[in-house]
């Protein structure tokens, strides 16, 4: 992923502090009642990386074969596929059989970019049905949907967002994330858009970038974290800055645990996504530790581990 992403010398004057929580999400989190458990879980955002061959997918692993052996070490997978293209039940069905033998696995598809980048949420009923009518053949492999607005849809927007959002169907959880500045400079346009979500049931999604803090809005609209947490890869030789932002990220977590968060979809990105499994794989434990879970981890082919 390459927003947020930047220079080596602007990466050491960075503050990777965790903003505090809104009081809409104290509010949120007050509100929620559950007696089950926490539902966690840990991805990345494709499946189909040749970087991972050697690393966590056999040698000589097929492209086709890709999926069969993500399903082996992740239990849900962000899909930025469909954001590219809009599948229909045949294709949708074929990668869910896939994932059958992983009975947790589930499938957390973007909205395609002919709703929410070229059509940017107006006139977009009938591309909307035929994403609905693919998506929905994931069955109980479908976990929440994600809504990628790009960085220039503004709050001048927010009427066509607000229509759009509110004929959603409500059976499948949606989270919506936001990107231009203005959505956060401005508390007015924050004040109003979260609390659309809130009204509406929507989740936000919360986008950890290192060059653009801003959009680390610690908004929890419902009792569901949706986090993208862009990593920088090896810094001087090591993970340490990620590692350190992972392990607040950790803390923050079990803290909302605390308070009454209902479930957490963490996905995984780097700018150099061979990194992505590495890094997934150590927030992983460090959340089974913290939160006394069982996630599933990545497992590494031994042969390679002195890559690591």
């Amino acid at each position: 992923m390459e927003f947020g992403r930047v220079t080596p010398q602007e990466l050491a004057s960075v503050d990777f502090t965790l903003p505090p929580d809104t009081a809409l999400t104290l509010s949120t989190l007050a509100a929620a009642k559950s007696t089950e458990p926490l539902q966690v879980r840990v991805g990345c955002a494709k499946w189909g990386r040749k970087e991972w061959i050697g690393q966590i997918y056999p040698l000589k692993t097929k492209e086709a074969n890709f999926l069969d052996e993500y399903v082996k070490h992740f239990d849900c997978i962000e899909l930025n596929a469909t954001f590219y293209n809009v599948y229909g039940p045949d294709t949708i069905s074929k990668w869910k059989a896939k994932a059958d033998n992983n009975p947790d696995f589930k499938f957390c598809p973007k909205f395609s970019q002919s709703i929410s980048h070229i059509r940017r949420l107006k006139n977009a009923e009938d591309i909307t049905t035929n994403y609905y009518e693919g998506v929905l053949a994931f069955g109980d492999k479908l976990g929440p949907m994600f809504l990628q607005l790009s960085d220039n849809y503004a709050p001048k927007s927010f009427p066509e967002l607000k229509a759009y959002l509110e004929q959603l169907p409500k059976d499948v959880p949606v989270f919506v994330e936001l990107r231009h500045k203005e959505w956060f400079s401005v508390p007015e346009n924050s004040e109003k858009v979260f609390k659309l979500l809130h009204d509406l049931g929507i989740g936000a999604v919360i986008t950890d970038a290192t060059g653009r803090r801003d959009v680390v809005h610690m908004n929890l609209p419902t009792p569901h974290a949706f986090i993208r947490f862009v990593g920088n890869g090896l810094v001087d030789g090591n993970f340490d800055s990620d590692k350190a932002r992972l392990d607040e990220w950790v803390a923050r977590i079990k803290q909302w645990q605390q308070q009454g968060l209902r479930s957490v979809w963490f996905f995984m990105h780097q700018h150099d996504e061979r990194y992505s499994p590495i890094l997934a794989d150590y927030v992983t434990d460090e959340l089974n530790k913290a939160l006394g879970t069982q996630l599933l981890r990545p497992k590494f082919i031994e042969a390679q581990s002195s890559l690591f």
